[in-house]
């Protein structure tokens, strides 16, 4: 794809699906605009890299609508100096958005060939402050933690145990939450020895696979 017409593209992509939506977080807005999402999709694909849409990239996976990238990424309130659990690598898109917005991201992935695949996605974008974990991301990272903020691009029926347990005071998980194939979208801060929920709106995604999510 000519790297011109990729960046008007990006460009369009930010002002029409974000900006215009509400999206009001200039860092996140900025980054959406630098990071060439036609590399994390299919050759095949490449010229629906910026559609409004999510897209297949293998595995029974997807890559998240732009929007939604934007939304959640938003929710997390980042000012640059999180450490930030993603759980679901898949494409390693959202994982390059989130590393130029914090400070250090652990990255969780089931399928051991997307992670491989991200990883040497993010290495040819000199990418360096991201480390891959191939396993159940139910269960976290509790080897990395605590994290400021966590992030799942997979649906979980409640929010995780571990991963309150390994979220650091006042931090914030977003992630859809509901049945399999319906989720809204949901915020959850860590305040003293609870948590607060708010909902940010309706989605869908693919299934957490794990131990404290679906069974597959």
């Amino acid at each position: 794809m000519d790297l011109v017409k990729e960046g008007a593209l990006r460009r369009r992509m930010v002002e029409e699906q974000m900006r215009r939506r509400g999206i009001r977080d200039e860092r996140v807005l900025s980054v959406m605009e630098e990071v060439p999402r036609h590399l994390f999709v299919p050759k095949e694909m490449r010229h629906l890299a910026c559609a409004d849409e999510p897209l297949p990239i293998g595995e029974g996976q997807t890559i998240s609508q732009p929007y939604i990238v934007a939304e959640m990424t938003a929710a997390l309130r980042l000012s640059g100096t999180e450490k930030v659990l993603e759980i679901g690598t898949g494409s390693g898109y959202q994982s390059a958005i989130l590393a130029r917005l914090c400070r250090e991201l652990v990255t969780i992935e089931r399928i051991a060939s997307l992670s491989a695949d991200a990883q040497r996605r993010l290495a040819a974008m000199e990418i360096g402050n991201v480390t891959f974990v191939v396993g159940d991301g139910s269960l976290g990272s509790p080897g990395h933690a605590p994290f400021d903020r966590i992030l799942s691009a997979a649906a979980s029926p409640a929010v995780p145990a571990p991963w309150v347990s390994q979220l650091s005071q006042g931090g914030i998980i977003v992630l859809p939450m509901g049945g399999r194939y319906e989720q809204e979208l949901t915020r959850v801060t860590r305040v003293g020895d609870h948590v607060e929920t708010a909902i940010l709106g309706g989605c869908r995604f693919v299934p957490l696979v794990g131990i404290h999510g679906f069974d597959r």
